[in-house]
């Protein structure tokens, strides 16, 4: 059958505040994000299947046809390739997960998990070489909260990408645009259509437990009246059309995702994810029971007066006034205690925890918090890769 006809949706404008509303427990600043806005001005079009294909073709333009490029930035980023790797995510075969992790680690295998718990359970018992997390957006900020669950874990961080995600309105070979009665997918992606959905008439919104598993579930099911939403890339996997293209709210979404190891395997993953002259990042956590803002500001104060760049700072605070579930961190040097915090700090500084001024910054505010945990040093890597 002929592929159905490609609706067209007026790209609805909306305030970049919103990103990180809806998560009031955080303060998430991000000095300067791996998923931040493009530094040029952001063109709108009058669809946003237009404002996709606009894109691509300026990404391929600037390339000189070659590999594409998001923001300027290679799809591809350089690492070695990485055969018969395996690397766990959440979710069915045509995840985002999935793919980032294609991207990050070429030639990897791969294995999905039903729950990112899972995923990571899978490398703690040696089913996987790696597993991969998304841990910000663009739309939710931090909300995704993965970081909690690395933090009840003993695995390090080894690699960052960030992920361009273009949501796509996907159905059975065939069915028309009018024939479309709802739409499932993944909760957040749900969430970050909404207006495109409504704007086309689609109220009827049914959330699954991933943006691929929706479509495994139109697609065994034979589902005539339902649209699923996803990747380009599922559409390809799963042999279905594509009813519209760009179909989130704000037309600049990106993910980033972590790459995560058993400490035992630092050794081989330092060698991979560090080639000689390459930026490194280093992620870290800082936790206390008392005096927030005083930590705060020495966490500040230690890498300010050593001139070490902050690429990320996210402040949780929790109280037992106001309902809100503390942080439990895996205490690895306490032979593996798990311990409850009201006040946790998420840092990501530019560089190595070899460097002799940042050892001194993370001494000095070892001496103020209650516990600081080194996450994982791993190569900084700012591009932006797409699915295409």
């Amino acid at each position: 059958m002929a592929s159905a006809p490609s609706l067209k949706i007026p790209n609805p404008s909306s305030p970049a505040a919103s990103a990180t509303s809806r998560d009031r427990r955080h303060l998430l600043v991000t000095i300067p994000s791996t998923v931040a806005s493009p530094t040029s001005p952001r063109r709108r079009s009058a669809s946003l299947a237009v404002a996709f294909a606009a894109a691509s073709a300026s990404a391929a333009s600037i390339n000189g046809g070659g590999v594409p490029k998001i923001n300027g930035h290679p799809r591809i980023n350089g690492f070695e390739p990485a055969a018969g790797l395996r690397v766990a995510f959440q979710g069915a075969p045509g995840a985002y997960s999935e793919f980032a992790a294609k991207t990050a680690l070429l030639g990897c295998d791969t294995l999905p998990c039903r729950a990112f718990a899972d995923a990571i359970s899978a490398v703690e018992r040696g089913l996987a070489d790696r597993a991969i997390l998304p841990v910000e957006s663009t739309m939710e900020g931090a909300a995704l909260r993965n970081y909690d669950l690395l933090l009840r874990h003993d695995l390090r961080v080894v690699q960052e990408i960030s992920l361009f995600v273009n949501y796509c309105l996907l159905a059975m070979p065939g069915v028309s645009p009018a024939e479309v009665r709802r739409v499932i997918s993944h909760p957040v992606a749900l969430a970050h259509c909404g207006r495109a959905l409504a704007q086309l008439g689609l109220h009827r919104c049914e959330p699954v437990e991933d943006t691929a598993g929706a479509v495994e579930m139109l697609r065994s099911n034979r589902l005539l009246d339902t649209a699923a939403i996803a990747s380009p890339r599922a559409a390809l996997l799963y042999g279905l059309d594509v009813l519209a293209h760009g179909v989130q709210d704000e037309s600049w979404n990106v993910t980033r995702f972590l790459l995560l190891a058993a400490p035992t395997s630092l050794a081989a993953a330092g060698a991979a994810v560090h080639p000689k002259q390459t930026p490194l990042k280093t992620s870290m956590v800082v936790a206390h029971r008392g005096g927030s803002m005083v930590v705060l500001l020495k966490v500040l104060s230690a890498f300010s007066r050593r001139n070490i760049n902050l690429t990320k700072l996210e402040v949780i605070n929790s109280s037992s006034k106001e309902d809100k579930a503390p942080v439990f961190i895996l205490d690895v040097k306490a032979k593996g205690t798990l311990r409850a915090f009201p006040h946790v700090l998420y840092v990501d500084f530019e560089g190595s925890t070899e460097d002799p001024k940042a050892m001194e910054a993370i001494d000095e505010i070892s001496q103020t918090a209650e516990l600081v945990r080194i996450l994982g040093c791993y190569a900084a890597d700012p591009n932006v890769y797409d699915l295409h």
